[in-house]
């Protein structure tokens, strides 16, 4: 299994870099996990617009998803486009939260179906299989219907936090995992907003605690000490951990 980081910067895109976006592949397939902004661009930059076999989304903030309206322009407009629809496995209220994003007005909304063009599945606490992945999904804590996920195929895990604060979703999906990409959105201190993200401590302690092979710290803010959240993690954590940056290529197995 091999990931590649299209875009981690947290909350929002950065100067030249891409929010949230990973590329999984193993036996040939391509499962593009997560979609924001730049992440399109990136992918484009590396394969072409139709060559990802599935999507799969954590949750429904922009930063995580905003470049699916991007992609749906592609496949619908392009002079030669795919003629099967791209799996989407997403939360339930996906097809009418991006209809809304991309339609100018009311009129053009009730006419619109990004159904025409994506296959959407909404997702649940349950193991899926998506091509070669065995893929368990896991209620988090986060403002809005937001899921972990641990990804499996040919014997190796790779756990994926999204955006979360401290959680049993999270632990039972990093459990024993080889790798466990975790973000980690600003230092650790008191009066952090509940239930939204985690520090660099509190990376370093689920990747602890749950037994993780290695530590993948992505997501930090371009506003945030990158350096100082990676301090925080490596402390609570001393197994091997990186700070990931865009473009970087890891080999899971």
């Amino acid at each position: 299994m091999k990931l590649t980081v299209l875009g981690c910067s947290g909350s929002v895109p950065g100067p030249g870099a891409a929010a949230s976006g990973y590329l999984v592949e193993a036996e040939g397939f391509r499962l593009v996990v997560d979609f924001g902004n730049g992440v399109f661009a990136r992918y484009q930059q590396l394969h072409g617009p139709f060559t990802m076999d599935a999507l799969l989304l954590s949750h429904l903030h922009p930063d995580h998803c905003i470049d699916v309206t991007a992609l749906y322009v592609v496949r619908k407009y392009h002079p030669v486009p795919p003629r099967d629809r791209l799996p989407v496995y997403a939360p339930a209220e996906a097809p009418s939260r991006f209809v809304a994003a991309y339609a100018p007005n009311a009129a053009e909304r009730d006419e619109l179906d990004f159904c025409d063009v994506f296959d959407f599945r909404a997702l649940a606490d349950e193991t899926v299989h998506i091509g070669p992945f065995e893929v368990t999904s896991a209620l988090v804590a986060h403002p809005c219907e937001a899921y972990g996920f641990r990804i499996s195929a040919g014997g190796v895990s790779l756990a994926y936090t999204g955006d979360s604060g401290p959680c049993a979703g999270l632990d039972a999906i990093a459990r024993g995992a080889d790798v466990l990409l975790c973000e980690a959105s600003w230092t650790h201190a008191d009066g952090r907003v509940p239930d939204l993200h985690l520090s660099g401590r509190e990376a370093g302690e689920l990747a602890t605690r749950s037994g993780a092979g290695r530590l993948l710290v992505t997501h930090v803010p371009p506003w945030t000490d990158r350096d100082a959240v990676f301090a925080e993690a490596r402390e609570a954590f001393d197994g091997p951990s990186e700070l990931v940056r865009e473009g970087d290529v890891f080999e899971i197995g």
